[in-house]
């Protein structure tokens, strides 16, 4: 019994905050034009939470769900193509920083294992969190996503903004 009572509320908690994140924009739709990417990369969406605040997942558009995922860089942004849920659209101009991270909201793995992209949801601020199936994978993708933000925004070679 109270196991149940623990998931009644933890469903209301959920409930809430799709409420309060009513507002949030919807994801945009990739162009169709976006073309063959400069690179893809699979697995595994980690979570979407507000920059700033890993622990405030962004409930809405099932951002707050761990999906399998494979990344796909164009020169005109990038998809995040989830597994069950809407793909998510980062137009190139929307992007504001590329970093890694041990965790975000519930996945917590080693020193910079995941993937970080902070970027504007119309003028929210995000914080997408990624993990490579494939540990090499993760230095292809930091670059090629780095190469779409502005020139100002390098990171060193860890993957770490200056």
């Amino acid at each position: 019994m109270p196991m149940l009572i623990i998931f009644a509320l933890m469903a209301k908690g959920w409930r809430n905050k799709l409420k309060r994140q009513r507002s949030l924009a919807s994801l945009p739709e990739a162009p169709a034009e976006l073309g063959t990417p400069l690179i893809s990369v699979p697995g595994q969406y980690v979570v979407t939470t507000t920059t700033g605040d890993w622990l405030d997942r962004v409930a809405v558009h099932n951002l707050g769900i761990r999906t399998p995922g494979v990344v796909h860089v164009h020169a005109g942004g990038v998809v995040i193509e989830r597994k069950g849920a809407q793909d998510i659209f980062i137009a190139q101009h929307a992007l504001t920083q590329v970093d890694t991270q041990a965790g975000m909201a519930g996945k917590f793995v080693e020193r910079d294992g995941l993937v970080v992209i902070s970027w504007n949801l119309d003028d929210t601020e995000v914080d997408t969190g990624f993990r490579t199936t494939e540990a090499g994978a993760k230095r292809p993708l930091i670059e090629a996503l780095q190469a779409l933000l502005p020139n100002d925004s390098e990171l060193d070679s860890n993957g770490k903004n200056n």
